[in-house]
């Protein structure tokens, strides 16, 4: 009959017979591999949406109305971090839910379109010819479009909390020209980078 154990005697329980046996320390359980893979697809699925819902999303281009900047077909990376927590400067270029206007001023069925902003609250607006003023000054265009404006943007005064957004192939675009300025609510993300064709990858 064996004695019951002292203070210098630790009590083992005895998790696996072959690792007492052995003496080699117990194993955990794994999971099944099935139930490992279910995990690890919740998990990543989970982060997807999380990084589409706040942080960056890819779009694609159906119209011409940003060329040469942005192509039919081209798709983009759209930093929503970027709005959210930054700002806003003349010539960013910005995805934003389209305003209920597009369907009648544009005949376009939208969610979302991509322009460049020219124009920031308070900023007073005109053209004259090709030439677009912002405030009294010549606005100064350092990124690549169709230098015909076409329609002219009249004489507006930016409201606070909206922007106005301008197409980079001017002669073509339905834009705030059209429809009106767009509040920052509205607005999506920032187009950073360009990912498709491979043949003009490049950073916006």
């Amino acid at each position: 009959m064996s004695s019951p154990p002292t203070a210098e005697e630790p009590v083992v329980t005895v998790a696996d017979p072959e690792a007492a046996s052995s003496g080699a320390p117990a194993r955990p359980r794994r999971l099944h591999p099935v139930l490992e893979w279910l995990i690890v697809l919740v998990v990543a699925v989970g982060v997807s949406l999380f990084i589409r819902a706040y942080a960056f999303q890819t779009y694609y281009i159906p119209s011409g109305s940003m060329e040469p900047t942005l192509h039919i077909g081209d798709r983009i990376i759209v930093s929503k971090l970027s709005v959210e927590f930054g700002t806003i400067h003349i010539g960013d270029v910005v995805v934003f839910r389209a305003p209920p206007a597009v369907k009648v001023q544009c005949g376009d069925a939208v969610p979302d379109l991509v322009k460049r902003v020219i124009g920031l609250p308070g900023d007073h607006l005109t053209s004259r010819g090709n030439t677009i003023y912002v405030n009294g000054r010549r606005l100064t265009q350092w990124w690549t479009h169709n230098p015909v404006l076409g329609r002219p943007i009249g004489s507006v005064t930016v409201p606070a909390n909206h922007y106005f957004m301008l197409g980079d192939n001017e002669a073509n675009s339905c834009d705030s020209r059209y429809w009106g300025t767009v509040p920052r609510s509205d607005i999506v993300g920032k187009a950073i980078v360009r990912i498709w064709p491979l043949s003009r990858v490049g950073f916006l």
